[in-house]
């Protein structure tokens, strides 16, 4: 293992921030969020590198762009973070045994963790503030596309962690190399817990592939379903912010669902996602409704549905009843948000308990979908799974616990 001394290294500076107060941590990120203002020039010299590389057109190239506001909303990100109560030291269960035996769980780091991420240097911070409150040291496996962001955003952390005597270790980043990511997935004994971040590829290639536990985040089928009691001024607002706000982002809307006794509110429901230059790949219902209606109209696929776009780009399956919705979820979502637009209670309470996935919306756009929106602070991903955190992961979901038991001498018959 070639990366084997790094490991070793960032195990040993995870066993010093024990010794850290809270106050003490708090202060870093104080102290980090200042320094990603004062630098902001160079860390944006640097992402602008990157930029460079990328085409305009690539939609990832809004994930990957740094600008002075993004940087603002970050510092202010890891300040609300350093404000937060320390997720460490909660007692979660106590009682006394029969046998006098005193036991107690309380909360603890995992230790080291790991993260694979692709082309959102964002991504550096907020995992960095989130496991350096939470007492945990990380190993960052960036993209490619981010590497001079990355390079730059650690090396802004480091120059505030040396100022505090604190080992840089306690954030280290792995080069931007498929061999980088292996190692990672290997290393049995220094990564106590691997967090993917990124596309579907991303996720299965490290659930395939890691002998160190992992939490599977990020790939996000997501779909709206807009009832026969749908409110169309709910419906547009919702459904524009769901598609438009951000395409590249995991929480962004790929399939509208519509009940076909609505199919005449469709034009007015879409209308706003044209000057956004969205294509809209629709199923005969829809396309016939659309036409001569909507200007970047197209016939939809069977691989239109159950696509992550990630790009302006929007597939529209037309129902009959709330169970055909329901139904399309269940082939075709993946797990992450879900949403339904209605005025009738009943119809949105059957839908969000049948529903199977994280995070399931009554009018609203998933665009909620994140750990800042959800008061948490900042987030470390978007667990899709259901052993262990589910939805947006912050301070708690990366913390574990350990039992701590005092007696007076007993001994097990």
């Amino acid at each position: 293992m070639e990366l084997k001394k790094t490991f070793e290294a960032v195990k040993k500076a995870s066993k010093s921030l024990a010794t850290l107060s809270d106050k003490q941590r708090n202060e870093v990120l104080q102290a980090v969020a200042n320094a990603i203002i004062l630098n902001k020039e160079r860390i944006l010299k640097a992402n602008a590198l990157d930029l460079e590389k990328m085409d305009t057109s690539n939609p990832l190239y809004d994930r990957l762009q740094l600008t002075e506001k993004r940087l603002e909303d970050i510092a202010a990100d890891m300040l609300n973070v350093a404000k937060l109560p320390s997720p460490l030291g909660h007692i979660t269960k106590q009682k006394t045994l029969p046998n006098g035996l005193r036991l107690c769980r309380v909360s603890v780091p995992f230790g080291v963790i790991g993260m694979i991420y692709e082309a959102r240097p964002n991504v550096t911070y907020d995992v960095f503030s989130l496991c350096f409150k939470s007492g945990n040291a990380c190993v960052l496996k960036g993209g490619r596309d981010a590497v001079a962001s990355n390079e730059e955003g650690v090396a802004v952390i480091h120059e505030v962690l040396k100022s505090f005597n604190i080992d840089p270790a306690v954030v280290t980043l792995l080069p931007a190399t498929h061999e980088a990511t292996g190692e990672m997935l290997n290393a049995v004994g220094y990564v106590d817990l691997c967090i993917p971040r990124g596309g579907r590829k991303l996720i299965d290639f490290v659930r395939d592939t890691a002998r160190v536990p992992v939490i599977e985040t990020g790939a996000g089928v997501v779909n709206t379903y807009f009832d026969l009691t749908g409110d169309i001024d709910k419906g547009k607002a919702i459904i524009t912010n769901a598609k438009t706000r951000r395409v590249s982002v995991c929480n962004a809307l790929d399939c509208l669902i519509i009940h076909s006794g609505r199919l005449s509110d469709l034009p007015e429901l879409v209308q706003q996602m044209a000057d956004k230059h969205v294509i809209i790949y629709a199923d005969a219902a829809s396309y016939k409704a659309l036409e001569g209606h909507y200007p970047l109209l197209e016939h939809a696929t069977d691989e239109s549905f159950g696509t992550e776009f990630m790009d302006y780009k929007l597939a529209i399956k037309t129902v009959g009843s709330l169970e055909e919705a329901l139904q399309h979820i269940d082939e075709n979502g993946s797990g992450h948000s879900e949403a339904i637009i209605t005025e009738d209670e009943q119809a949105a309470r059957t839908f969000q308990s049948y529903v199977d996935a994280a995070c399931v919306y009554w009018n609203a756009p998933t665009s909620f979908t994140d750990g800042a929106q959800f008061g948490l602070g900042a987030e470390i991903g978007i667990s899709t799974q259901k052993l262990g955190p589910r939805g947006p992961m912050a301070l708690e979901e990366i913390t574990t616990y350990k039992w701590l038991i005092e007696g007076e001498g007993q001994t097990r018959p």
